[in-house]
């Protein structure tokens, strides 16, 4: 079963955001997942939420996600991320 793996990310450093977004596809193609959505234009049609930019993938499972996420070669990275970065992440199972 497929999972999707959503990110809500508030960039305070475009620049080195980038630097990390490069880095990273290589982690997220490694463990199957591809980009559904990255940034543009949302709305919240409901409640209080308010994202700043979303990041949607999809990997072929939830193992194959949590591999992404844990695996040494994000966890590498994140440190990059939470310098130029915050987000909430969440990851779950589709249909």
């Amino acid at each position: 079963m497929s999972a999707y793996v959503i990110f809500d990310i508030d960039i305070f450093n475009l620049e080195r955001y980038q630097d990390f977004m490069t880095q990273a596809k290589p982690a997220i193609e490694a463990a199957g997942g591809k980009y559904l959505a990255r940034g543009g234009e949302h709305k919240v049609l409901e409640g209080d939420w308010e994202p700043r930019r979303i990041v949607l993938f999809e990997f072929p499972s939830m193992e194959k996600a949590e591999e992404f996420y844990y695996g040494d070669l994000y966890q590498g990275l994140k440190s990059i991320r939470d310098e130029c970065s915050s987000g909430r992440v969440v990851v779950v199972e589709g249909i």
